[in-house]
Order: C-alpha cells, then sequence, then structure tokens
C-alpha cells in the first residue's frame, strides 16, 4: 500500500496545481492524505479549500488541526487509509464471488469473521507512507508540532507487525526553488526519520504541486537508485479533476 502524506498551511504558490498533481498520484495507485495545520487567525477560505481538494483528488482524507492535534491526527489518518484500502479490496472481491453484496451486507457472523481478517490485514500487510513536509517561511512556527507528530507516526509504524518504510521529503528546494529535497530514502529503520526535522530551514515560497509529482516520480522508481520514469503528455490515467 503507497501513501502520501503531506503536511501543510495550505496556499500554494508556485508551478503546478497540487490538485492536478494528487490525481496523477491516485491514478498510479498512490493515496494522497493532507494534514493541514490551520490556527484559528489563518484559516484563509482559500487553504483549507485547497487541503480538501488535494486529498479529494488524490483518493485521500484531510484533516485540518492546530499544532496541539497534529501528532495525534497523523497516526489517525495513516491507519484510516489503511484500513479504508484494504476494506474496499475486500468489497471488491465480494462482489466478484457474491454478486454485489459488501462487507455491510453479510450476515452477521460473516460479517464479524471479514472485518476480523480486515483488521489483522491492517496490521501486517506491507506499507509505504512518503512523508512530505512544507517547510515554506508561513510553516517556520510550526516546526516543533511537526517534529512530534512525525515522532509518534514512527512509534505507530514501528507498533505494526507488517513491514513499514517510509521515506521524507521538505519543500521547497530553497529558497527560489520550485522543487523538494529526499531528506531520507526509503527505509524500514525508522530511527533515523527523528533526525530530519531539526535540520530544516522552513523558508520561501509553497510549491506544493511540483513536489508532489516529485514524490510521485520518486514511487515509479522506487527509489533514486532505480529509475523508471513512464513518459506522459501531461495527464495520467483516465482521472479528470
Amino acid at each position: 500500500m503507497k501513501q502520501i502524506l503531506l503536511i501543510t498551511d495550505g496556499c500554494s504558490n508556485v508551478g503546478l496545481s497540487p490538485v492536478v498533481a494528487a490525481a496523477h498520484a491516485w491514478a498510479e495507485g498512490i493515496t494522497v492524505n493532507v494534514v493541514g495545520v490551520l490556527e484559528p487567525d489563518e484559516a484563509l477560505l482559500a487553504g483549507r479549500e485547497e487541503i480538501a481538494e488535494i486529498a479529494k483528488a488524490g483518493g485521500g482524507i484531510s484533516r485540518l488541526v492546530n499544532t496541539r492535534q497534529l501528532s495525534q491526527t497523523v497516526q489517525m489518518m495513516t491507519r484510516a487509509t489503511v484500513m479504508t484500502t484494504i476494506r474496499h479490496a475486500v468489497n471488491k472481491e465480494l462482489k466478484q464471488v457474491f454478486g454485489g453484496d459488501s462487507v455491510e451486507a453479510l450476515p452477521p457472523e460473516k460479517r464479524g469473521e471479514v472485518v476480523r481478517v480486515i483488521d489483522e490485514l491492517g496490521e501486517t500487510s506491507a506499507l509505504k507512507v512518503a512523508l512530505l513536509i512544507d517547510a515554506s517561511a508561513s510553516m517556520r512556527p510550526k516546526l516543533q508540532a511537526v517534529e512530534d507528530g512525525i515522532r509518534d507516526l514512527v512509534l505507530s509504524l514501528q507498533a505494526r507487525t507488517g513491514k513499514s518504510e517510509i521515506a521524507v521529503f521538505h519543500f521547497p528546494e530553497s529558497s527560489r526553488g520550485d522543487g523538494c529535497v529526499c531528506d531520507l530514502d526509503w527505509t524500514d529503520n525508522l530511527r533515523g526519520v527523528k533526525k530530519i526535522i531539526p535540520q530544516l530551514q522552513m523558508r520561501g515560497t509553497t510549491p506544493t504541486g511540483p513536489a508532489l509529482m516529485q514524490v510521485v516520480d520518486f514511487y515509479r522508481k522506487d527509489g533514486y537508485g532505480n529509475y523508471n520514469r513512464r513518459e506522459t503528455d501531461g495527464m495520467m490515467g483516465d482521472y479528470v479533476v
């Protein structure tokens, strides 16, 4: 299962629309979840709408939180997406086998058995999470909350019995850049994640769309060591925003 977990305060202002970029990700089987870190005085309508639309186009979920809620939210969203993905796959199989039934339509005894299997798969299935951190200047006051949230996410992943891998990115690449930087390639040694956040320099613009596309490229080649990008004409799959 593949996820991008975007932590941002919204209002991208450079390059490709992040909604279009999220649709590209979803067309390639990568779910995009978005945590919008907004304090009450920052909750601008444009930022709120963008956060929701990115997640919708990326087949994921979004949450608006303040800094105190961030830690709990990143854990909840990662688990919720895993369970939703598994439930969707199980429902698809049930429809093929039983001709239209879903988990909810099964008799109680069968439903309980299927739910138990779903829960087990949620803990044992392999999971990849690409963490994409908005490190633009407006995020500087929230750095400590981001660090705490990532620490607790790592603890949550370590508690799973299935293999969990994480990669970490931040954007912008520089004060004038429109891309992102890979801070950590795919690893199941989750302890290294904790060392990244204190080194971030919060600065510059908010190129959320280009950053998302770079993470999609990263997924395509399964890390920097095995580049395998497919050329496209600018749209992938049949998703239309």
